[in-house]
């Protein structure tokens, strides 16, 4: 039997036109080794600048990736087919985070103090040390820097493991790093294979591990992170549902649905993929929202117009597709859509499909694509039943006039965020994270700022 070739590097397509972008070639043993050294070792200095200090540094980087955000953008368009309007928004967005955890990092790390018997204990958050990061394509600047600035700030220093499809764009964000001050070795960046990932974890100098990607690969993570004894925060996949009364406004529940839905070409953990629509309303909520996808714009990701760009990666279509052609031959109804679009380019038409129940594939697993599902449901508890048959529990969204029964809902929901009468966001004001098959931990807030610290208790005993 023949064997496969080992692959030897990372290869950037262009999924617009298929076109070979560049390869970058893996690390060496050697500079593997030189990566994880000089991370290890920037931790001891790092650890000991001034929380204020560190803050001044987000704030360049901040200033950094402003200055470069249109090279950025274009950049991240051209590797994963992201809108170019939409990875401007992506980079502002980081640099907004930035920020806001300079101005307000350092208060939510100051020592607190509490009185005991005979004395006093202060709890100090310290830095836990090299934070090793296992990033995904999809937002290859926010994901990245919600997970590093947190860490920096705490005084870790972080070394990531990026997506191989978007080599180019994590350099461009390592430059700016540097060019706003940060000291080598503080966040790094290694470009290595799979099998390379379980030394990695078990390294001592590694202490702990930060992983965005699909159940699959977070389980396997968090196996090796198990055995080695270290922390793991998982952020995985979802299939949230988008819970529409009848008495929601649903001009606002369709936009919100819509922006949900397909923003970043349907590519978003988070998403509204389940539309779990109360039975009055139905029909007039499918027939709004089948128009107004209809309406969205598909095309060049360069193009100021585009909405819709192709799907990152040829594979990922494929499954897409037979998501869909499995659920039309289990009883779901094709509304919009429905088929690869032909030409150049890894297009997927966007697409709606109705009549969609718990046993089907559009139910039961994550669409990590432009594909809504749509089912209804009797009444309000019915949707909350709908909405925890699933074995994630990312975020959910209600739509509804009546808040406090909104409020009684979310108490029912099995999921990490809830969000009335808007769309499920990430802010660096806000915890995110999951539960059930879509990880554990935290990030961002002061949650996501703690995550990697060891909190330690200095009790003194005045008696």
């Amino acid at each position: 039997m023949t064997q496969a070739t080992p692959q030897t590097h990372a290869i950037s397509l262009n999924p617009f036109n298929g076109e070979r972008l560049a390869d970058y070639a893996y690390d060496s043993p050697q500079a593997l080794e030189a990566a994880v050294s000089q991370g290890s070792d920037a931790f001891k200095h790092w650890r000991n600048v001034d929380i204020n200090d560190r803050a001044t540094h987000l704030l360049q980087l901040a200033a950094e990736l402003r200055d470069d955000s249109e090279d950025i953008a274009r950049m991240i368009a051209l590797e994963m087919g992201k809108p170019v309007k939409q990875a401007r928004a992506e980079v502002e967005k980081s640099a907004s985070l930035c920020e806001w955890y300079a101005k307000h990092g350092p208060a939510m790390l100051a020592p607190e103090t509490t009185q005991v018997d005979n004395g006093e204990a202060h709890i100090h958050y310290r830095p836990s040390g090299m934070i090793l990061a296992i990033m995904p394509w999809n937002f290859p600047v926010w994901q990245i820097l919600r997970g590093a600035v947190p860490a920096l700030l705490a005084g870790n220093t972080f070394l990531l493991k990026p997506a191989p499809n978007v080599m180019g764009t994590t350099y461009r964000l390592k430059q700016a790093v540097l060019k706003a001050g940060f000291p080598a070795g503080a966040f790094g960046v290694i470009n290595v294979d799979t099998p390379a990932v379980a030394g990695l974890i078990a390294d001592r100098r590694v202490t702990a591990v930060t992983v965005t990607g699909s159940v699959r690969a977070g389980a396997a993570i968090a196996e090796l992170a198990g055995k080695a004894v270290k922390k793991c925060v998982l952020e995985l996949g979802g299939s949230d549902p988008f819970i529409v009364l009848n008495d929601a406004d649903l001009d606002a529940a369709v936009a919100a649905a819509v922006a949900g839905r397909y923003q970043n070409t349907g590519q978003v953990c988070a998403a509204a993929k389940r539309m779990i629509v109360e039975a009055g309303v139905l029909d007039a909520f499918t027939k709004k929202f089948v128009a107004a996808t209809q309406a969205l714009v598909t095309g060049d990701p360069l193009d100021e117009a585009t909405y819709i760009g192709p799907m990152a990666r040829y594979d990922l279509r494929d499954e897409l597709d037979q998501q869909v052609q499995d659920s039309l031959a289990q009883g779901a109804t094709l509304l919009l859509g429905g088929e690869k679009m032909a030409g150049k380019g890894n297009f997927y038409t966007p697409t709606v499909l109705g009549d969609v129940t718990p046993e089907m594939t559009a139910f039961r697993q994550e669409l990590f694509g432009p594909v809504a599902a749509i089912t209804v449901a009797r009444d309000a508890r019915h949707a909350v039943e709908l909405a925890n048959d699933s074995e994630f529990g990312l975020s959910a969204t209600i739509f509804t006039a009546n808040l406090d029964l909104a409020n009684e809902m979310t108490g029912e929901l099995e999921t990490g965020g809830v969000f009335i009468n808007g769309y499920s966001a990430s802010d660096p004001r806000v915890a995110f994270g999951g539960v059930k098959k879509s990880g554990y931990g935290r990030e961002l807030s002061h949650f996501g700022l703690r995550e990697f610290c060891n909190v330690q208790t200095v009790w003194t005993d005045r008696k």
